[in-house]
């Protein structure tokens, strides 16, 4: 058995009281999450303290207004996959001029829409989107930047770094795009490449292999095609220490390795597209203690909320860092902790928490401030839709109430 204290901490001191004296004034039934803003701008501040990239924010980490306000006067810019994520961004005062349009499944119809809003810049990853946006543009007389994004596969037998040689949706092979014929598509700027095969790296050295891999193909296909390969964007990928472990990717490491990048591929622009690791720090989650049981022999916590509002673990098979989130001087043992759903996968990992934990207590969980209430499964036997807060001057404020299952039940 071990102390709570001798436990790696994710969340500061002070906010646990913070947090503690919200969730007994509020006294939530249900589970809820609180993204701490001005933790999110001191991050995102040291993010831009360089000139050798420039940063994007991938949308699909979190697109609550109050995040997407805070990274924009951070001077990012945004990566959007969909027509919501490009309304919701452009809501909240973004000039389409500081988005671009990512995504598989892009239509005829997207396309148009996009440059209708004012989106000038787009990831092409087939054939027929470049053509398609060829198309359009001529007929709205525009002339949009694209990228070109690339999947890249190494021979069977060696060793693929770059997440394997499984077939993707993302992009086409190069020997694909060198089919093209540039002087077909006259109403776009093709500049660019896209690449990103990896997630949530944690060794700075790895990510620099990665990279440099990537350099001769790519610079290959410009020259092979004909275009000046004035941007390269690397997508995201930073890691983020859900377990804990010590490991993580070093900024200024990263930031002297993108320099050397840069040279070696002799483009104008990098570009990144950061998703987690710009907002997983500043977000968590609390949930409640419903139920506490002794199970054969081992210790289990049942929250009021679960994989409906926190589906990594079941994807992942890795827990977000958690603690009691109240103090506790008594001395720690394992539980197995689930959620509230009919399925054995609803279980958010294995924890040691004071002896005296009970139910009515609350447990915290941190870094969930990325991929949290929008890749979760709400819907899934009709619990309440989570709610969601920011801690902004000192203060909770509730953006959006929890909602009952009777707002989309028909």
């Amino acid at each position: 058995m071990s102390n709570q204290r001798s436990q790696p901490r994710f969340i500061a001191p002070e906010f646990v009281r913070d947090l503690e004296d919200h969730f007994l004034r509020v006294q939530p039934e249900n589970g809820y999450y609180v993204y701490h803003i001005e933790q999110l701008k001191q991050h995102l501040a040291k993010l831009q303290q360089q000139d050798v990239v420039k940063l994007w924010f991938a949308v699909k980490a979190n697109p609550l207004s109050s995040v997407i306000k805070t990274i924009a006067d951070q001077g990012f810019s945004f990566d959007v996959a969909s027509q919501g994520e490009l309304e919701q961004v452009l809501a909240q005062g973004v000039s389409p001029q500081n988005i671009l349009n990512t995504g598989p499944a892009k239509s005829r119809q997207q396309i148009a829409r996009f440059i209708d809003r004012g989106v000038a810049i787009f990831v092409v990853e087939s054939i027929n989107q470049l053509v398609w946006l060829n198309e359009v543009a001529e007929q709205k007389r525009v002339t949009p930047k694209v990228l070109l994004r690339v999947q890249l596969q190494w021979p069977e037998g060696e060793k693929n770094p770059l997440g394997g040689n499984e077939l993707t949706p993302f992009g086409l092979a190069t020997q694909q795009w060198q089919t093209l014929t540039i002087a077909d598509y006259q109403h776009v700027n093709i500049c660019g490449i896209h690449i990103f095969q990896w997630g949530n790296m944690l060794s700075n050295a790895k990510m620099f292999e990665l990279w440099s891999q990537m350099i001769p193909p790519l610079s290959q296909l410009a020259e092979t095609l004909g275009f000046d390969l004035d941007i390269l964007d690397l997508g995201g990928g930073l890691g983020i220490d859900y377990l804990q472990t010590g490991q993580a990717i070093n900024w200024s490491t990263a930031m002297q390795d993108l320099a050397e990048i840069k040279e070696k591929a002799n483009v104008k622009e990098i570009w990144l597209e950061l998703g987690r690791y710009a907002v997983a720090q500043s977000g968590y989650y609390i949930a409640p203690i419903v139920d506490r049981k002794d199970n054969f022999g081992s210790q289990q916590l049942i929250l009021a909320g679960g994989i409906n509002h926190l589906l990594r673990p079941a994807i992942t098979n890795q827990p977000f860092p958690t603690r009691l989130l109240r103090t506790s001087a008594s001395e720690c043992e394992h539980f197995h902790v689930h959620g509230p759903l009919c399925t054995s996968l609803d279980k958010l990992g294995e924890f040691d928490f004071p002896q005296d934990v009970k139910e009515g207590d609350a447990l915290v969980f941190g870094l969930c401030g990325a991929y949290g209430f929008t890749e979760s499964m709400p819907f899934f036997l009709c619990h309440d839709i989570a709610a969601e807060y920011i801690f902004v001057d000192q203060n909770f404020e509730l953006i959006r109430e929890p909602q009952a299952p009777q707002w989309y039940l028909r």
